[in-house]
């Protein structure tokens, strides 16, 4: 079936099935009116909009719709780990063209709703219409744990650079789908879902909030352009030494001398990436979950942005800088 032939309507009451009653009790009002309306007492609200959009950021081609609806929850939930938040709800607006299969479409949406129900995220809304290509565009609306967050603005000189997990993989499961490169099964399988299945680091953000950290930014577009911003809000530079970072052995093993620079601006990890001093990283790392590691410092001369050394300390230059709309390469 088509979705103009269950039309707009019939849509939203499916897909409605498919999100289910939430079961959060700030909640008043759901899907199902000009708005939803919920109470809540939290110090902080946070809130971000992600857009997808066919044959950009997707393509129904390398992946199923139920991985693209994952991988697109998983994006704009990152942001929320990112302030060291709590997601609470979503609202997803489905623009498509009337030929769309409605089994595509449900697919997309078992997909949100999957992950959303791990971080008890609900999709409280949204709205649906008509368009040449399907976009998607997903609203999270988080609160703080407590009275602190995690921003772009705050690193200081002096603080040491750390990531969380490894680096490199979801650029690396791009490329072996897009460039239908053959790996063996093991390999594939991990290339395909650190990119198709990434899973946002919701708890290790309020873990770096409970330990002090003041500033924080997810790997999306790629570790140099992530950090860029961090330097630019924070009026500082940074200094990565290359031997230091966590790139992802399946990536290296695969992609021999390109593993560096999928690690450097490939983009797609979802780690965070964070600032602190030292004796803070260290006790981070005794209480995460996963590997966090350690990889340069931030330093006062905000005019130097990124510099990239090797284990001499010779200057290194990456093979990109990662994404950004617009910027042809």
């Amino acid at each position: 079936m088509k979705a103009s032939e269950i039309g707009e309507f019939g849509l939203i009451d499916l897909l409605a099935k498919i999100a289910g009653t939430p079961t959060n009790k700030e909640l008043l009002i759901g899907i199902g009116d000009d708005a939803a309306a919920w109470q809540s007492d939290a110090p902080t609200q946070l809130a971000s909009v992600d857009s997808f959009i066919q044959d950009v950021h997707f393509s129904p081609d390398i992946a199923p719709w139920e991985d693209v609806g994952w991988k697109t929850m998983a994006a704009s939930l990152s942001d929320i780990a990112a302030m060291g938040g709590v997601p609470r709800y979503a609202l997803v607006s489905l623009a498509l063209p009337g030929d769309t299969e409605v089994d595509d479409v449900t697919a997309l949406y078992r997909g949100m709703t999957r992950l959303g129900q791990e971080f008890e995220t609900a999709i409280i809304g949204g709205n649906i219409s008509s368009a040449p290509v399907v976009i998607i565009s997903i609203t999270v609306l988080g609160s703080s744990r407590g009275k602190s967050i995690l921003t772009r603005s705050t690193a200081r000189p002096g603080e040491q650079i750390a990531v969380s997990g490894r680096l490199g993989t979801g650029a690396a499961g791009l490329k072996m789908l897009t460039g239908k490169l053959q790996f063996d099964p093991e390999a594939a399988h991990v290339l395909r879902d650190a990119f198709l299945h990434p899973y946002p680091r919701i708890s290790e953000g309020q873990l770096l909030v409970s330990y002090g950290v003041k500033t924080a930014i997810d790997i999306s577009d790629g570790l140099i352009s992530d950090l860029k911003q961090i330097c630019k809000q924070s009026q500082v530079s940074a200094r990565i030494e290359i031997d230091r970072l966590p790139v992802e052995p399946t990536v290296k093993a695969n992609f021999g001398e390109k593993a560096l620079e999928l690690a450097l601006s490939g983009g797609e990890d979802y780690e965070l990436l964070f600032t602190a001093s030292t004796d803070i990283i260290e006790e981070i790392k005794r209480a995460a979950p996963c590997p966090v590691t350690v990889i340069g410092e931030i330093i006062a001369d905000k005019k130097k942005g990124v510099t990239l050394v090797d284990s001499e300390g010779k200057p290194f230059n990456p093979g990109g800088a990662g994404w950004e709309h617009f910027i042809t390469r």
